[in-house]
């Protein structure tokens, strides 16, 4: 199939969504009914069609590349664009590690019997039909439709156009792999365009797709938050906290802040915001400015942290409130545990936050205060990703509070309907 699709104005983009939402509804009725095996066998095929393919996948990716080198996007853009043979590698083991997952359908998640004998279970059953819009990764185009085929839903996948030809290649290796398990291509599709009025034309489908999942940056997210018309597993923004305690190890304090804000800055799992607790700041920030410098990482920070090291440079008030995905860390000295749970509360975006300590009782305190999907004792906030759960992969990470929270799975693509069998009951 071709990587894009030009439409002569947005009502034929209005017609070719309802198809594509239409498919997706009538496979999705076929996919919710599979078994394990054939849908575990649509992955491993998948898997083999992208190992396979792989050549062409990095060519198609090349194009996405020298797109983005023409439009002079950021480096850490261009770092989640990007593809190499391991990235490719890792996109086919992690439909693998899906397949090895226990099937989250049908899962018997509850019973019990009435006084008058109705016999009541609840079932896990499969959402139906989920859209994903998503910019700039063309892995997510593999973790999403693997983990809608693992938990029975039809994928309609509408990725970035800057990764819109790497996205194309990736979606035709799914729905091969799934035709090859004698299931309906059409339960992963890829919206082939790079029009805006797509998404907008996607939004409107509320009698045919269940869920929207919005995965990109506050503009994206903001702008599906108030055009759709479907309910949305959101994910905002991941503006993520290292708290650097007084009773932290200098240095695993090092090695976590380092981690976290510089192994891959332009995911959300980066941190963005460096907390350091006012007793141990003399001591402990001038070696992790160390190594964030010589990691050529700006650092910005409070009044009292630039008092402390001439090298950082004033932080504004919204530096607080900013997803850098850029080598740039905001600092703050804080007056304990509280005070951070405090500031990440009112700054942070629900997301991951983590805090270095020894003191197992400000750890508890931080664990239990701090109001995100995913808190973390002496852990790099980079491990905030479904693969490094034990998951398999992710589609996003829910930042809200209702159907699921942190990672998104396949169990969490998931829902419930009550099963109630009888006797010839009847109702007085």
């Amino acid at each position: 199939m071709t990587a894009a699709t030009l439409f002569e104005s947005e009502d034929a983009i209005e017609v070719e969504m309802r198809r594509i939402a239409q498919a997706a509804k009538q496979a999705g009725r076929v996919l919710a009914l599979a078994d394990t095996a054939t849908k575990n066998g649509a992955l491993c095929a998948a898997a083999g069609a992208i190992r396979a393919r792989a050549g062409e996948i990095l060519a198609a990716n090349d194009k996405d590349m020298a797109a983005a080198e023409d439009r002079d996007l950021s480096p850490a853009f261009k770092d989640r664009l990007r593809l190499t043979p391991d990235r490719v590698e890792a996109m086919a083991a992690g439909l693998e590690g899906v397949a090895e997952r226990e099937d989250p359908v049908g899962r018997l998640i509850d019973e019990w019997t009435r006084p008058n004998g109705l016999r009541i279970s609840r079932i896990s059953v499969p959402l139906g039909v989920i859209g994903i819009i998503y910019e700039s990764r063309p892995n997510v185009t593999a973790d999403a439709g693997g983990l809608c085929l693992k938990s029975g839903n039809a994928a309609i996948l509408r990725g970035g156009s800057d990764s819109l030809h790497s996205s194309s290649m990736i979606a035709d290796c799914l729905s091969e792999g799934l035709e090859a398990a004698g299931l309906p291509g059409d339960a992963v599709q890829l919206v082939r365009t790079s029009d805006r009025a797509a998404v907008g034309a996607m939004l409107r489908q509320h009698d045919l797709i269940d869920v929207i999942v919005p995965r990109g940056g506050r503009s994206l997210i903001e702008r599906v938050m108030e055009e759709s018309t479907i309910p949305v597993l959101a994910h905002l923004e991941g503006i993520c906290h290292v708290y650097v305690d007084r009773a932290a190890d200098p240095k695993m304090a090092r090695e976590i802040a380092l981690n976290a804000k510089m192994r891959r800055t332009g995911i959300c799992g980066a941190a963005e915001t460096l907390l350091v607790d006012r007793s141990q700041a003399a001591a402990q920030l001038t070696g992790i400015v160390d190594d964030l410098v010589a990691a050529d990482c700006e650092v910005r920070g409070d009044a009292e942290a630039r008092s402390i090291d001439s090298r950082i440079m004033k932080a504004e008030e919204s530096d607080w409130e900013t997803e850098y995905l850029d080598a740039i860390i905001s600092v703050k000295v804080v007056d304990g545990v509280a005070e951070a749970v405090d500031h990440i509360n009112r700054h942070g975006t629900n997301h991951t936050d983590t805090i270095v300590t020894d003191d197992v009782a400000a750890a508890e305190t931080f664990l239990s205060g701090v109001d995100s999907g995913i808190v973390m004792h002496n852990v790099s906030t980079q491990f905030a990703d479904g693969g490094e759960f034990g998951m398999g992969a992710e589609i996003g990470i829910s930042t809200g509070k209702l159907h699921a929270r942190g990672p998104v799975g396949a169990d969490q693509l998931t829902s419930y309907k009550y099963v109630v069998r009888g006797d010839g009951q009847i109702r007085p």
